[in-house]
């Protein structure tokens, strides 16, 4: 249960737990306390499945595959994988738990590490541009 401390509502310095361990539905004040950590997300049904996502914005293909890939490797040490859009300027990310048909606190761990990545990779770009004196 999130109590609305400092560390709970940092959720992306969290790690997933086993998807066997989260198949109860989460409570609902619990749910609108991790939405509400997070920036620019949506909550949205498809097939009767709620899914969180959000699209972000790049200056052309190559950020966007960049940040796909970036996703990737999250993903993968997490052991929790979203679906990922990947368009020219743009990457729309869905998080949900398949094996529970839903949300879990999985979903918004990710969600929250999906931003960090996003910050790190814009940081890094506008470094990148940065005129040497």
């Amino acid at each position: 249960m999130m109590t609305g401390n400092d560390e709970d509502r940092d959720l992306g310095r969290h790690n997933c737990e086993p998807c066997e361990r989260q198949t109860e539905e989460m409570d609902l004040t619990e749910e609108d306390e991790l939405f509400g950590a997070l920036s620019g997300w949506g909550r949205e049904p498809e097939s009767g499945v709620r899914k969180l996502v959000k699209t972000y914005r790049f200056r052309n293909f190559v950020e966007a595959i960049q940040f796909a890939n970036d996703v990737k490797d999250i993903s993968e040490k997490e052991n929790h994988h979203p679906s990922l859009l990947i368009e020219w300027g743009r990457v729309t990310v869905s998080w949900w738990t398949h094996t529970a048909g839903g949300l879990r606190r999985n979903d918004y761990i990710m969600a929250a590490k999906t931003d960090l990545v996003y910050a790190v990779n814009n940081l890094i770009h506008r470094l990148q541009t940065i005129p040497e004196t």
